[in-house]
């Protein structure tokens, strides 16, 4: 299938993100690793999904010069879209249960974007996933991040953990791409350099 027709490609995924690098082994790539630091600035003019697609190119941008001919980088970022505002990862555990209090009750949207770039040939796609939550109550809330770690996860929750497992009422959208990766993108997009390029 899809490995078959990347044999002569050299995948990078530049993300240490362990749920992003387990995704890349179940659909059966190849893959390297490459981390490079990128201050994730956006204009504050962006909304919505152009954050997470600016984010995605940026963090593409530091490999660019070093980008071989067989080579396909694959960035990505995620946020989570509520009431006219981007959240990002907590800087604290404070932080975490803000984000988290303001979740409770109410419908938010989760926004993967993929950035795949090559030496000729760069693509941004997104998914957007609609997550609604129970009423958490502060015990619950902070049990969570007592016990989990939310300060690595945009708007300070994996649905794959005890509070995605208590706390969703109803999800509309891929949900693989709130747990990170809209991987049936990534899929597509990856065939589509397979066939053209």
């Amino acid at each position: 299938m899809l490995t078959e027709k990347l044999k002569n490609r050299h995948i990078i995924l530049a993300s240490g993100s362990p749920r992003r690098q387990e995704f890349f082994r179940n659909l059966g790539l190849d893959f390297e690793i490459r981390l490079k630091d990128t201050k994730e600035d956006y204009p504050s003019k962006l909304v919505h999904f152009e954050i997470s697609d600016y984010l995605a190119q940026l963090k593409s941008l530091p490999f660019v010069k070093e980008l071989k001919d067989e080579d396909i980088l694959v960035t990505s970022d995620t946020i989570v879209w509520h009431k006219g505002n981007a959240l990002g990862k907590p800087r604290n555990q404070d932080e975490a249960f803000a984000m988290l209090k303001s979740l409770s009750d109410d419908t938010h949207e989760v926004i993967t974007s993929i950035c795949v770039r090559t030496t000729l040939f760069q693509k941004t796609v997104n998914a957007v996933t609609k997550v609604t939550f129970k009423t958490f109550t502060d015990e619950e809330i902070w049990h969570y991040i007592k016990t989990c770690s939310p300060l690595d996860k945009a708007g300070s929750y994996g649905i794959q953990e005890w509070i995605g497992q208590i706390g969703v009422i109803s999800i509309e959208g891929s949900y693989f791409n709130v747990m990170g990766l809209p991987t049936h993108l990534l899929y597509k997009t990856l065939n589509t350099i397979a066939n053209d390029y």
